[in-house]
Formats: C-alpha cells, structure tokens, sequence
C-alpha cells in the first residue's frame, strides 16, 4: 500500500451555526491535539482568498528528529509496507458548510420557529419518518420526539397557569394577571432553561432534514447545484486520493451532492481512489421520508459506484446516528454493495476525566467524530484526512492496531 502524498478532502460538517471560517479554526485545533498525541509535524495554511467552498491547505510529516532514526524503527501499517522514519503529506481541505441555511432557518422570531419545527414534526410523522426512527434506531427516535414533547409540556403548563382563575373558580378578571404570569413563564423561564438543549436549533434541523427530503424548496435545490459545479472543480485536481467526509446532517448533503455528480457523469470517478467517510450520519434521517426517493436514489448511485469505498463510522454512546443499520439496505438497495461499517468508542479517544464530564452531553458526544483525541485510538479524523495512510486503512479489520 502506498502512502498519500498528495490528497483532496472534500468536508460536509453537520448541522451547526458555523461558517467555513468557524469549521476551519475548529479543524485546526482538533488537528493540533492530534499531532500532538501521535507525534508527528503539522503545518495549517491559511484560507485561500476568495475560495468558495473555503479552501486551506493542511501539511504533515514525521516529528522533527524522526528522519535519523534507524530503519528498523518504522513501523508497519494494517496491510501495508512499514512507514519511512522520513514522511510528508499535503491536502487541500475544502469546507463545504451549509450556514447559510442554518442563518436562515434560525432567523424568525421564537414564535415562527416554534411553528415552523412542529410543522416539520408532523410533517415527519405522516411521512413515516418517527415509525422509521423506532424502527431502526429507537435512541434516533427519541431524539427526534424529545424537543417537541419537551416544548408541548411548556405550552400546556403555560396555558395552565394562563386559565388557573377560571379553573380556581375565580373572576375572569384574575386573568389580566395569570395572562402577562404565563407569558414570563414561557419567555423568562422556558426558553432558556429549552437553550440548555438546542431546542429551537434542533427544531430547525428538522425543518433542513424535510427539505432535503422532500427536495421541494427552489432555494436549497439550486444551492446543491451550485455545491456541486464547485465539488466538481475540485475533483479536477490531480491527488493520489479523495476523500469525501461528512459529518450528521451533512451527510445528507454530500449524498446529495455526490449522487448529482454520478447523475451527470457517470464515470467522473474513473481512475480516482475515493472515500466516503460518513461520520455520525443522519442520512436517514432524511431518507426515511417517503417523499425523499431522489436521496434514496442518489445513495444507490454511490453505493454502486466501483470507485467510491464508503466507509460509516458509528458509534454506540452516540445517540444521535443509525448504530449498527445498514444505510444502503434501508435506502431500497439490498442488492447493492453495503457501506463498511466502523464503529468506534468515544471513552477510547479521550481521558477518562473528560469523557466523563461530556458523556451526558449528547450533542457533544455527536461531535467528538470531527474532534481532537486526548489518546491514541483506532480512528483519528484529523489522521483520515490529513495522515500518510490511504483514508480506506481505518476500515481494515485490524485498524485498531494503527502505527503509532
């Protein structure tokens, strides 16, 4: 196996209120922990000017001093000749981030977020989405349902102590005062007690994984067309390896953006080494909809693609992705090759002081795929994407004896 010289990643983050500049400095920083819990030399440039997806390019190496050890000092990768004590590899990382769609999606007052999310619920539900859920991953499924039970409760008790007097027995006229009280509640104390979770966020995420679903909103159809013109123009760049991750929601944009390509280009892979990385995917999150068939078509197309290896990175302490369920499969494409699962443990990456400070966090934990390690562990994504190795090591079924 050849080690990478020269590699072009292709990165779709999750759902977060991040632009490329915020994914960008977050990647630096995850990367840094990395180099130093593995020992080896790291170089960040800065964003090239103007580039749109955000362009950086990312060099790495042996530590310094490493070049005069004896060669007997190298050690072997999983399926690979040993690794010179004398190594670089440059990749050119493009951030392809959906913050514009956050931004917008979060713009409306609290009143027309609120609205809009429980539309996005019950559009889910009569789309067969939460039976789905249940059905292949119930931890997913509770997910979905705990904001919108959680606010449903707050509007009761709200609407609760808005009609106290009446249920008191007492003048109509108490309600000029239990009114503006039920107001403070719901404004004073609800909503940021719900900001401890996200809950507006995430009902804002429900309203993104409908309309990738549904596929029936002008404004994010022609944003995935012009995603993919500018992913096409960087696949044009020559590399020993392409590797395209995608973190949660974004998984469901790359699945997008990647089955455009293959619509149009069959062959636009041809002669290229690709990886799919989906990390923490939510892919089915949108899939599940009866009305996404355009996605589940689109998985089909990198499924049976012959370049592409597709690698799913899962994880059980990890509440907020499909564990163990067969993507492919679930998209209507039983007989088409299955994506490689590699599931991972969060308690591995970090101490144990931090696990345990973060892992009630579910959030947080979802993050952890795009994050920094504390320790040297089987999957390392600054390593997938950034590291000599080919990105398709970390599916080996001996990845977890990675070189040190």
């Amino acid at each position: 196996m050849r080690l990478i010289k020269k590699r072009v990643v292709l990165h779709f983050p999750g759902f977060e209120p991040l632009d490329g500049v915020a994914h960008r400095a977050r990647y630096e920083r995850s990367a840094r922990q990395s180099s130093a819990v593995w020992g080896y030399s790291l170089e960040i440039g800065t964003p090239d000017a103007g580039s749109d997806p955000l362009r950086f390019e990312v060099t790495t190496g042996a530590a310094p001093g490493a070049a005069g050890a004896a060669p007997g000092a190298a050690e072997m990768a999983p399926g690979a000749g040993p690794i010179p004590a004398k190594w670089q590899t440059k990749s050119r990382i493009y951030m392809v981030d959906h913050d514009m769609f956050v931004r917008r999606l979060r713009s409306g007052n609290t009143l027309s977020q609120i609205v809009a999310g429980f539309r996005s619920c019950v559009q889910i539900m009569l789309e067969g989405g939460m039976r789905g859920y249940f059905r292949h991953a119930w931890r997913f499924g509770l997910f979905f349902v705990f904001p919108f039970l959680l606010t449903a409760l707050a509007i009761a008790l709200t609407a609760q102590i808005a009609v106290a007097p009446y249920s008191l027995g007492l003048s109509p006229w108490h309600m000029l005062w239990s009114g503006p009280l039920a107001l403070c509640f719901f404004i004073f104390a609800f909503l940021p007690f719900s900001e401890r979770f996200h809950t507006l966020h995430l009902f804002a995420d429900w309203a993104m994984a409908v309309a990738l679903g549904r596929m029936h909103r002008a404004d994010f159809n022609d944003w995935l067309e012009e995603r993919a013109s500018a992913v096409r123009k960087a696949l044009d760049e020559e590399a020993d390896e392409y590797v395209i991750s995608s973190h949660s929601m974004g998984s469901s944009v790359a699945a997008h953006v990647i089955g455009i390509l293959l619509e149009r280009e069959p062959e636009i892979f041809k002669g290229k080494r690709v990886v799919f990385a989906s990390l923490g995917s939510a892919i089915l999150q949108c899939a599940l909809l009866s009305s996404a068939s355009l996605l589940r078509a689109r998985v089909g197309l990198i499924a049976r693609c012959p370049e592409i290896s597709w690698l799913d990175v899962q994880c059980l302490t990890d509440s907020i992705n499909f564990y163990k369920v067969p993507v492919v499969a679930v998209c209507g494409h039983a007989d088409a090759p299955p994506a490689k699962m590699l599931l991972i443990r969060v308690k591995q990456m970090l101490t144990r002081e931090h696990y345990r400070k973060i892992r009630k966090d579910q959030l947080r934990v979802h993050r952890q795929y795009v994050l920094g390690p504390d320790l040297q562990a089987p999957f390392d994504f600054t390593l997938m994407t950034s590291g000599p190795l080919p990105a398709s090591v970390f599916a080996d079924p001996e990845q977890d004896r990675l070189p040190a």
